[in-house]
């Protein structure tokens, strides 16, 4: 994909639904009693690999243009699939749907595609492990493929020392067929999606905060009756996200992105974009189920450096990168630490952020934990590789519009996982 300094971004955009949000639909309505009506579903490669998992446990699941159907079978109705279970690239479906496997009376073993079997999973195997799970890492490296064959769960408190959502959501979805109560803790509260969908359809779940320090508490009791549901899946966030820094970035820009999911676990950008003096106001603000919803008008800015760190991490992970862009081009200097996350994702993004703007002539400091980027010079095009990450890919697709001359985004079609409309939606931005 190649891209070119541009002037004045206008018009509206729609982002597809969140990502986090319809995988869990597909996964909570298989494991609930009834049908599950899900609105705006997110037709990206990862989460059609979940739809695919289900299917392929018995589950029927009915696809329209707009509509997604899953006719649910309850806690106990998946089948055992006949053959492994293809996760493609999709973190998010392994470690979800591992804890929903462990309480299963069937084996079952999950693969993906080989940037997926290098990302580490003992992060899930060891607490499952620890509640009586039997899964395994079939070549005994910590990575997928993944063996599940069944076990006796029993409740635990986990001690998390990352805060993940992915991590929280498998030990809370396992507690779902454990004896007794299972709790987990987090250095800082993670997305909370699964907690606030698993109590719309019918979980006894809670959520405590420390009153002293960041820390956060998820409690679940076994053995719920889900009940399936109908859900409005609202816009991604980390979708909006390149909307909201190419309005910010590129001169003359007016961008209202609609219906974006702003739950606060995840609405860290919109902070940061705060501190760093952007023009964005939320209308029209409302809720969609138990998740807050605005629409964003986006006006061009005049950005500064900033501190990103702690807590704020978990709430922008997967916006960094389109973060560090927006950095680059403020004035001053921002300083990104705490982000160790970054180097397991379907990239390691650390690395190749501080490669792609030093390319693109930005100064920037590699940390062990982060980077710290001394915004203000001007950025250049270059022949930038999205190393098959679709947030790269899109991090710097607005980069080059921002920069002068062209940029080229090499195996950009990557976005096919989150945003298979991504450049439509971005050119028809540019056309007045």
């Amino acid at each position: 994909m190649e891209l070119a300094g541009i002037q004045g971004l206008k018009g509206t955009v729609s982002v597809p639904g969140d990502k986090s949000i319809s995988h869990r639909c597909i996964m909570f309505g298989s494991i609930a009693n009834g049908t599950t009506e899900i609105h705006n579903f997110l037709k990206g490669a990862d989460c059609l690999a979940t739809i695919r998992c289900f299917q392929s446990m018995g589950i029927n699941i009915e696809e329209t243009d707009h509509t997604i159907t899953v006719h649910g079978k309850g806690l106990h109705g998946l089948s055992a699939p006949l053959n492994i279970l293809d996760v493609g690239n999709s973190g998010t479906t392994t470690r979800l749907l591992s804890g929903i496997l462990a309480g299963q009376k069937f084996e079952s073993k999950l693969s993906g595609d080989e940037s997926l079997n290098s990302r580490p999973m003992k992060r899930i195997i060891e607490p499952l492990t620890m509640m009586g799970a039997n899964i395994s890492s079939i070549l005994r490296n910590g990575c997928a493929p993944l063996y599940i064959a069944p076990g006796n769960l029993h409740g635990i408190h986990y001690d998390s020392p990352v805060s993940s959502a992915q991590v929280k959501s498998c030990i809370l979805l396992a507690g779902l067929y454990a004896e007794g109560e299972t709790s987990v803790t987090e250095p800082s509260l993670s997305r909370n999606h699964t907690e606030l969908m698993l109590k719309e359809f019918g979980a006894d779940i809670r959520t405590l905060h420390s009153l002293s320090g960041t820390e956060a508490t998820a409690y679940i009791k076994p053995y719920p009756k889900l009940y399936g549901q109908k859900i409005v899946v609202p816009g991604d966030i980390s979708s909006a996200a390149y909307f909201i820094a190419a309005g910010l970035l590129i001169p003359g820009s007016e961008i209202l992105i609609k219906n974006v999911g702003i739950n606060p676990t995840r609405d860290g950008i919109l902070r940061v974009c705060g501190q760093m003096g952007a023009n964005i106001q939320l209308l029209n603000e409302r809720k969609e189920g138990l998740e807050p919803v605005a629409d964003l008008l986006v006006t061009s800015s005049s950005l500064k450096g900033t501190v990103i760190e702690k807590g704020l991490i978990p709430t922008l992970i997967d916006e960094l990168p389109v973060i560090a862009v927006m950095a680059a081009f403020a004035n001053g200097t921002t300083i990104i630490r705490d982000a160790e996350e970054l180097k397991v994702k379907e990239s390691n993004r650390l690395d190749i952020i501080v490669h792609h703007l030093q390319a693109m002539g930005a100064d920037v400091t590699p940390t062990e934990d982060g980077m710290m980027i001394k915004g203000g010079a001007p950025l250049h095009g270059a022949v930038l590789d999205s190393h098959l990450d679709h947030r790269i890919a899109m991090a710097f697709a607005v980069a080059g519009m921002a920069a002068e001359g062209k940029t080229e985004i090499t195996r950009g079609e990557c976005v096919d996982i989150s945003y298979p409309e991504f450049y439509r939606d971005l050119t028809a931005l540019t056309i007045l």
